[in-house]
């Protein structure tokens, strides 16, 4: 693709993360296009508002692009490969297909082998951060890309996307990116835990008190992400699944992110009933009360 270019990106996922990159990607010059099919009312409107191009035909949807961005739940990312690996040897282009989601080195591996002799250029990425905002000085999340032409998709820098370039084979970036996601959301998962434990025997009040006078940092931090992780918990469940596998064996950790998972889905189902639950209510109070105490305390 020239530089001078208005480079055509087809968008695979209008998830949260994905309609915020479509979107940043059309502001900053980019002629960006996604589908609709089988996406909820909440991805039209997203779509809507971000001004994204729709084509709800696979074929139709890559057969121009000089990008096409893989932006799914972690669970389908190998699926979304195979279901558009015929229509990328069919385009008009040898797009770069950059799978940005949250998989092990060996799920990248994988999308590699469905992928190979075909016409794309596979790319393996991974976001780091949230969905950009729509102020453009606001900065957004960084993507890391590997693989041998991970050179090229960083072209899309120019269009207001960070990417970051790995020296490193196809796995590098998805390695990273679940190295930190393992930590980011590794400790959601603990303090979920411990705190649903300690409100469970009576002592939400006691621990919270404790780690006021001896962690406030980590306190805070739980304070803000629990709440924030009810939505996402269903999306998170895949994720803790890959991570499990990047550890590859339980004498490496590999069964505190079965764990994880298990938790995450038990609060999805939980949180689907609107949050009635003992075990939501419980974590929303304790998180509750330390915001609240925060703002009381005095200056």
């Amino acid at each position: 693709m020239d530089h001078s270019e208005q480079p055509v990106v087809a968008l695979i996922g209008a998830g949260e993360m994905g309609a915020a990159v479509g979107r940043r990607l059309k502001l900053c010059g980019a002629r960006v296009l996604t589908s609709l099919k089988g996406r909820s009312s909440d991805s039209e409107r997203r779509v809507h508002r971000a001004e994204l191009e729709v084509i709800d035909d696979d074929a139709a949807l890559v057969r121009h692009a000089d990008f096409v961005l893989s932006i799914v739940p972690p669970g389908a990312a190998l699926e979304i490969a195979r279901l558009y690996r015929d229509a990328l040897d069919a385009a008009a282009k040898d797009a770069i297909f950059a799978d940005c989601n949250a998989i092990s080195p060996a799920t990248a591996h994988r999308i590699g082998e469905v992928l190979a002799g075909g016409r794309c250029r596979y790319v393996d990425a991974g976001i780091i951060g949230g969905p950009p905002p729509e102020d453009l000085n606001a900065g957004g999340p960084r993507f890391y890309a590997s693989g041998e032409h991970a050179g090229d998709f960083a072209n899309l820098s120019r269009f207001g996307l960070d990417i970051a370039v790995l020296d490193g084979p196809i796995g590098a970036a998805s390695g990273l990116k679940l190295s930190y996601a393992g930590l980011t959301k590794g400790i959601t998962a603990l303090g979920a835990a411990m705190i649903a434990a300690a409100s469970r025997d009576g002592l939400a009040d006691a621990l919270r008190s404790e780690l006021a006078r001896s962690q406030p940092q980590i306190l805070g931090r739980l304070a803000r992400q629990i709440p924030a992780m009810f939505p996402k918990a269903h999306r998170w469940v895949a994720e803790m699944e890959e991570i499990a596998e990047f550890l590859d064996g339980s004498d490496h950790g590999a069964m505190i992110y079965q764990g994880a998972a298990r938790l995450y889905e038990r609060i999805a189902t939980e949180n689907a009933h609107q949050g009635q639950t003992d075990g939501i209510r419980a974590l929303a109070d304790f998180c509750a009360a330390t915001i609240d105490s925060t703002r009381k305390a005095p200056k």
